[in-house]
Parts: structure tokens; C-alpha cells; sequence
């Protein structure tokens, strides 16, 4: 339901109404915010920054909860997810390295992987299909969640949460090859991609040869 709008670029939104539009204006305010946790963490504003970046990832997770229960889906709405996505936790990283580079240095290796396989998994995307990827598989959803915990718990507690920053690097390491992965067994753009098992499983099915019936 997007009230008969088809939106698929940013200036389709001044024709949605509804939740159509409301839904995708929670979804681009963490592309706005993304500049303005740039200024918190330059002038050194942690009091504030620890609050706003907590309130881009829970616009992620509301979004999401918003349009699927109205029912709200479009092109514009699954690439502005994508990328204000990857620009909190851009946000995340680069507050990481002002505020706690002592941390970084000591974990530097669980940075490096993910990070590594970002880059490598986005210019691949950017050669295959011109755009990043939005595939939305459940790994990416527990990926987004454990890294949002971890981000803010950093900014929030006094102590690094250990725990939870190793499970975050793996699962995050896991969902990157999948979507690596994904990326080259899918030949055209797709959204809302469960994950490698069902993508394998569908393909299995298609090329399976048609039974025939018992003589």
C-alpha cells in the first residue's frame, strides 16, 4: 500500500500521503542525522551524540515495524533504509576512533575483518548491479541489531561490553560473506532477500526436472 504512489526516487514523496510518506520520512531522518552526529562528534558534543545515535537506530528498527504493518513497500523506502543504515553506523565507527581509540587499537583485528568485507562486498555490488545491495536477509536484521546494541552501549556504559562486541564482529562477518555471496548468484537488483539457504533452495527447485508420472 503506498496510496498509489510508485516511489523510487526522493522527490516521488511530495506526491505520497499517509503512511506512505510518514513511514519514509522516519526511514531518510537517519540519512539527515548522519551529518549532524558528523558535528557532535568533531566538537567533541558526547553528551548529545550519545542520545541521537540510539534514536537513528531505533528509527531503523521502527520503520521496519511501521511498514509492515501498514503494509507500506517501495524502491525509494528500501534504498533509503539501506543507506541511512550504513551511514549510522559510519557514524558509530568514526565516533569510535575520536572517542575510543584505545579500543579500537586492542580490538583492531574484529574491526578490520568486517570492515574489510564491507568495502569488498559494496564494490561488488556497485560492479554487479550499480547501486549497494538491499537484501534485507534475516543475518543483516540480527547483524543491524547487535551492532546497534554494541554502538550504543558503548557511548552509554563505562566499559566496553566485550560480550556483545564479539558476538556483533561474527554474526557481522557471517551476514558480509552471505551477502558477498548473494551478490553473485543473484543477476538482477532484489530486496527483501531471506538469505543464501533460501535463494540455493528455490534454485534447486528450478532447476529440478519436472516428475513424471508413475507408468
Amino acid at each position: 500500500m503506498n496510496n498509489g504512489v510508485n516511489l523510487t526516487r526522493l522527490r516521488d514523496l511530495r506526491y505520497a500521503r499517509g503512511p506512505a510518506l510518514w513511514i519514509n520520512l522516519i526511514t531518510l531522518y537517519r540519512t539527515v542525522a548522519f551529518p549532524v552526529l558528523l558535528v557532535l562528534i568533531f566538537t567533541n558534543r558526547w553528551d548529545w551524540f550519545k542520545w541521537l545515535l540510539p534514536l537513528s537506530f531505533f528509527t531503523d528498527s521502527i520503520d521496519g515495524f511501521l511498514s509492515r504493518g501498514y503494509k507500506v513497500t517501495s524502491v525509494l523506502g528500501t534504498r533509503l533504509d539501506s543507506i541511512g543504515d550504513d551511514l549510522t553506523v559510519l557514524a558509530a565507527v568514526i565516533a569510535i576512533v575520536k572517542a575510543h581509540s584505545a579500543f579500537l587499537l586492542q580490538e583492531w583485528v574484529a574491526f578490520a575483518i568486517p570492515l574489510g568485507l564491507f568495502f569488498i562486498q559494496t564494490a561488488y555490488a556497485f560492479r554487479r548491479y550499480g547501486r549497494i545491495t538491499s537484501f534485507h536477509t534475516y543475518l543483516a536484521k540480527a547483524a543491524a541489531v547487535l551492532q546497534a546494541g554494541f554502538f550504543c552501549s558503548l557511548f552509554l556504559l563505562p566499559e566496553p561490553w566485550y560480550t556483545w562486541f564479539y558476538i556483533a564482529a561474527v554474526v557481522t562477518t557471517v551476514e558480509l560473506v552471505e551477502e558477498i555471496m548473494l551478490t553473485y548468484l543473484l543477476p538482477t537488483w532484489q530486496t527483501n532477500v531471506h538469505g543464501l539457504y533460501w535463494v540455493l533452495r528455490d534454485r534447486r527447485r528450478n532447476e529440478a526436472p519436472p516428475a513424471t508420472p508413475f507408468p
